[in-house]
This record gives structure tokens, sequence and C-alpha cells, in this order.
């Protein structure tokens, strides 16, 4: 268990993660057109994100 002088840094680091977590997603969301984006958090963190992406050759 964290003691309080560690909580502090803890928060920040999640901060940091959250926060890299999120430009992650917001940069896939942008660049994709077609296809889905899975994201698989552990523990409140987002550990992987899995992209897959659809390649459309004929409008419809």
């Amino acid at each position: 268990m964290a003691s309080d002088n560690e909580q502090p840094a803890l928060d920040l680091e999640r901060a940091r993660l959250l926060e890299h977590a999120l430009t992650t997603t917001r940069e896939a969301l942008t660049r994709l057109r077609y296809g889905a984006i899975t994201l698989t958090v552990h523990d409140g963190i987002l550990v992987q994100m899995d992209i897959t992406e659809r390649l459309r050759f004929k409008e419809r």
C-alpha cells in the first residue's frame, strides 16, 4: 500500500497515463475512416489499443 507521500506521485503518473491514452485514442479516431478501435482496460488504466482498419475500394 502506498504511503501518503507516495500518493501524489501515483496520482500524477496516473494522470500522465490517462492524458497519453486520450491523445493516442484521439489520433487513432482522426486517422481511421472505416474500422474499429478496441480499448483494453485493467484496474482503470488503458493497457492496450487494437485498431482494425477496413479498406474500401468501391463506394456504395
